[in-house]
């Protein structure tokens, strides 16, 4: 264990992060997130909620301030905007927000549009949250001096 490191951070996950460079993303996926389809690496957060991961996530990186896509979420598919519960955004944002109050609004892309974007995310972490519509991705910002 790491003094000031959330013990929800994985060793994988620690160092994925600490490698990734201005503008990389990472995924936060839900249990049913086809990640071992998308060609990169996963992540295995068995058993975590995404705003869990959040809290250990966002006091560590930046997100990418020149880039107001930098939050980014699936949206409902066409005819199931009722499945999507504004719960689980509100809950992300509560804790994005605490570290990154300049946080932009999250972006919504098209179910098989978002696949797509994630094809090139740097990892997807498959968690254990059942959320419908609660994967995000993350696009990672430089630190500051």
């Amino acid at each position: 264990m790491l003094v000031g490191i959330s013990p929800l951070m994985s060793p994988e996950l620690l160092s994925t992060l600490y490698r990734m460079g201005h503008g990389d993303e990472i995924v936060l996926a839900d249990a049913h997130f086809p990640g071992e389809r998308m060609g990169r690496p996963v992540i295995r957060a068995d058993g975590l909620k995404i705003a869990d991961l959040l809290v250990a996530i966002m006091p560590l990186i930046m997100l990418d301030q020149y880039d107001d896509k930098s939050l980014i979420m699936m949206a409902a598919v066409e005819g199931h905007e009722l499945d999507l519960d504004p719960a689980v955004e509100a809950s992300y944002r509560a804790t994005i927000e605490k570290y990154h109050p300049d946080a932009p609004a999250v972006h919504r892309l098209e179910r098989f549009a978002f696949y797509e974007r994630a094809k090139t995310a740097i990892a997807i972490v498959i968690t254990g949250d059942i959320a419908k519509y609660g994967n995000l991705i993350l696009k990672k910002g430089i630190t500051p001096v």
